[in-house]
């Protein structure tokens, strides 16, 4: 296997890892709530928690990634959400949760802002849609197998012990990662000769100053339509991420032994869809340009998930309902591979910078639809929160055809 492909496998372990983290709270999440008397408001505000302090450290982390180097950025992001994972299972009410799921947000922000960092030092530009495709469709594996990893787990020993299990694996990864990983393929000693001319030669990394000021960037039109597309998409994604075992409990009247299927269909479907979408999105800027061929596949993506999610909050048939959100969601994540690759061509240099503000928008959407949604759900029932989230899923679809992938961004 070549050693940037042996890259992207560790990566893809660690987007496993991730995703086993954030998912297992929410399928916990009945549990939780009756254990510590939580109300829906106060679920959705814990849940928000984490996103708002992901949202807000995003930017950061990822600059961090861009001025030192993103192994040793990896290395603190996954240390310490690892350790406040671990603290989650000691929480006993709802402030004490509140606050330690807010400090777990902060630890996970920077993670995808540094993979995309390592990617772009380590690939070349033409395979970073499908490289974001596997580091993408990884977390959506994570996130699928976590029911069946977790629910076990809390049957058996309790809600907490499954935060303990999780927290022990982020630590075993950093210590392969430290030992392992080089920050550029050039201080590699392992890496074949061909291999290593073919990276450097075509990755792409544009000149533009790694230490120009991020709220510089922030100016640029192009950046802007893509934060404002990503926030559409983020609403959706984290309505599965965060909300999914809730509303198909409360909402649909699912046991906890029929989560484990329901609440993973969309997560190993949502994967095809990463996969299909980093792919295709790559040939398609072989054949039409990088403008068009980043463009096509998200478009499509997102309004066909707005309708699906649609008519699936408007079924009364619980099957139905999951085939139409798991078809659902899997359209709406052919999205993530190729915002991520996008926000790489438009990037360079400060790809980090790029993908953290890209991110951090569609993170600062998410918190606001995921506490409104405990609202919503209180006052209007749980499928009226997903008809909205379809309708934004479509604006969404529309702000792609405004990015385009070959304009850098350069500050004048």
């Amino acid at each position: 296997m070549k050693k940037r492909y042996q890259v992207l496998l560790v990566l893809s372990i660690l987007s496993v890892i991730t995703f086993l983290d954030r998912i297992a709270f929410s399928t916990a999440g009945e549990r939780i709530t009756k254990e510590l008397g939580f109300t829906a408001v106060q679920w959705g505000w814990i849940l928000g928690s984490f996103t708002l302090a992901y949202a807000l450290f995003e930017i950061p982390t990822g600059f961090l990634g861009d001025k030192f180097g993103a192994k040793n950025i990896l290395i603190r992001v996954v240390l310490w959400w690892s350790f406040f994972t671990v603290l989650t299972g000691f929480s006993t009410g709802f402030m004490m949760m509140l606050v330690i799921r807010f400090l777990f947000g902060i630890g996970e922000a920077g993670a995808y802002p540094n993979m995309a960092i390592v990617a772009s030092k380590w690939f070349p530009a033409a395979e970073r849609g499908r490289v974001q495709a596997v580091i993408w469709g990884a977390s959506r594996i994570g996130a699928g197998l976590t029911p069946f990893i977790i629910i076990p787990i809390q049957q058996k020993y309790g809600w907490q012990a499954s935060f303990y299990f999780l927290g022990a694996i982020g630590i075993v990864w950093v210590i392969f990662w430290q030992f392992w990983h080089k920050e550029d393929p050039s201080e590699a000693t392992d890496i074949a000769k061909d291999e290593l001319e073919e990276i450097l030669s075509k990755r792409q990394l544009s000149s533009h100053d790694a230490s120009t000021s991020i709220f510089k960037l922030l100016k640029n039109k192009n950046l802007g339509f893509l934060m404002m597309m990503y926030a559409c998409y983020a609403m959706g994604v984290y309505f599965f991420q965060s909300w999914l075992p809730k509303y198909l409990q409360q909402g649909r009247g699912i046991s906890e032994e029929q989560l484990k299927y329901f609440s993973s269909a969309p997560f190993f479907l949502a994967a095809i869809g990463c996969l299909a979408g980093g792919f295709i999105s790559d040939r398609l800027v072989v054949k039409y340009g990088r403008k068009w061929g980043r463009r096509i596949v998200p478009m499509i993506g997102l309004g066909l998930s707005g309708i699906f999610l649609i008519i699936a909050a408007l079924t009364t048939n619980n099957t139905v309902a999951i085939v139409l959100l798991s078809i659902g969601m899997a359209s709406m994540d052919v999205t993530a591979p190729v915002a991520w690759a996008v926000s790489m061509d438009i990037g360079g240099k400060r790809s980090g910078s790029i993908s953290g503000a890209m991110n951090s928008a569609g993170l600062l959407a998410a918190y606001c639809s995921t506490v409104l949604f405990g609202y919503l759900a209180t006052n209007f029932g749980y499928h009226f929160p997903v008809i909205l989230l379809g309708g934004i899923a479509l604006i969404g679809s529309f702000l792609w055809s405004k990015i385009d992938a070959e304009k850098p961004v350069e500050v004048v």
